[in-house]
């Protein structure tokens, strides 16, 4: 199984690639609930430099009760962590990654999280499809 679902922008910056993110998120219900500067913190709290890399913590609340609903202790898994970050294999590139939640159902073993995973598989798959890019894999 993927853990991610993913494409590569190549006609984009990375501020834009982030906007454009949070602009599809939220157009499939997610809200943005937090945002990790994972380049800025490193280089911060341990001297180290890294290329851009975001953390946006997005959640549709909707999903997020009908997950919980099922699973209390399913919150250690939420938000649904989307990533924005420069490839640096392809200079120039913004990758994007939603992670995939169907990882969800299968590291809890609980089926009925199954029908959560799917939707929010087919909102997020709708989210990076729709930031355009190449070699989607929308697992």
């Amino acid at each position: 199984m993927n853990i991610a679902l993913s494409t590569t922008l190549t006609d984009t910056d990375f501020d834009t690639a982030i906007d454009s993110t949070k602009k599809a998120l939220s157009e499939q219900g997610f809200g943005v609930l937090t945002e990790i500067d994972m380049q800025a913190t490193l280089k911060a709290k341990l001297g180290e430099d890294m290329e851009r890399y975001m953390i946006l913590g997005a959640c549709n609340p909707g999903l997020a009760h009908r997950a919980v609903g099922v699973m209390k202790q399913i919150g250690l898994l939420l938000p649904c962590n989307v990533i924005v970050r420069d490839d640096t294999a392809a200079p120039g590139s913004v990758i994007v990654e939603a992670m995939n939640p169907a990882i969800m159902v299968e590291f809890t073993g609980e089926p009925e999280l199954a029908s959560v995973a799917a939707e929010a598989t087919t909102r997020l798959k709708a989210a990076i499809v729709a930031l355009g890019g190449r070699g989607s894999n929308p697992a």
